[in-house]
């Protein structure tokens, strides 16, 4: 507005400068002559005020459709660099979901691998921790491979470990086995009283009154008649009773 403005004054300056020497002669010309000479002005002034006009709306039209230009030049840039920052997201929202599946996915066996597992121990159903599982078998493990120092050690360290463990019995009887394999009759008969005592009525408790008994007879102790009489009285029924009679009719 204000360039039209300008742009007016000065149409309106030009035709004041032109007209006003007309005005000053106007006395030189006749009526007609002056008359038509105003006329001739006046359509002068109005042609060159529609022409600069028009230059203006042109001007103007122009420098708005640049600047638009312009400006869609600046949203295409902006939106590319939106989409470039959406597919970045979209990326990293997908290797985050996969990171989040693969640790569910990772725990969830995590987990499991924690259950509770159920076995069978001398013809019961129990269940059993899986690291409790491990540990007993790693050292059973070993005794059946004939390294019985390391086995009486890992059993020991079992029997601490899971008191409550349905492999304790078996874990102590094999204990007093290992002290046996190794000639340490003190260490295994006090290891199968243990069995007898926590657990009586663990089916390895008649072998563990065997064990005390093969203990005592390596030892030259006349107590192991009575502990193999005594297997025969309470355990009557287990093959360890046979085994006992067996001897006892031997001597």
């Amino acid at each position: 507005m204000k360039k039209l403005t300008k742009t007016g004054l000065s149409a309106a300056l030009l035709a004041a400068t032109i007209w006003l020497p007309l005005q000053a002669h106007a006395g030189l010309f006749d009526d007609d002559e002056a008359r038509k000479a105003l006329l001739d002005l006046r359509a002068k002034v109005e042609a060159m005020r529609t022409e600069l006009n028009a230059r203006i709306d042109t001007k103007s039209d122009k420098t708005s459709t640049l600047d638009m230009i312009a400006q869609n030049e600046q949203l295409q840039q902006q939106i590319s660099q939106l989409r470039g920052q959406i597919e970045v997201l979209a990326n990293d929202i997908a290797n985050t979901q996969k990171r989040q599946k693969d640790f569910y996915v990772d725990l969830d066996a995590r987990l499991r691998k924690l259950e509770p597992r159920e076995v069978t121990i001398d013809g019961k159903t129990s269940q059993v921790d899986p690291g409790e599982q491990r540990s007993y078998e790693a050292a059973t493990k070993l005794f059946t491979g004939g390294d019985y120092k390391a086995a009486a050690t890992a059993l020991q360290e079992f029997v601490q470990r899971y008191p409550g463990s349905s492999y304790a019995p078996n874990a102590q009887y094999w204990l007093g086995n290992s002290y046996f394999a190794q000639r340490d009759c003190k260490s295994a008969i006090a290891a199968q009283l243990v069995v007898l005592k926590n657990y009586a009525d663990s089916p390895k408790a008649p072998d563990a009154m065997l064990n005390i008994a093969s203990c005592q007879t390596e030892l030259k102790d006349k107590a192991a008649k009575k502990t193999l009489q005594d297997l025969i009285k309470q355990y009557p029924d287990s093959t360890a009773a046979e085994t006992a009679k067996q001897r006892l009719s031997a001597k």
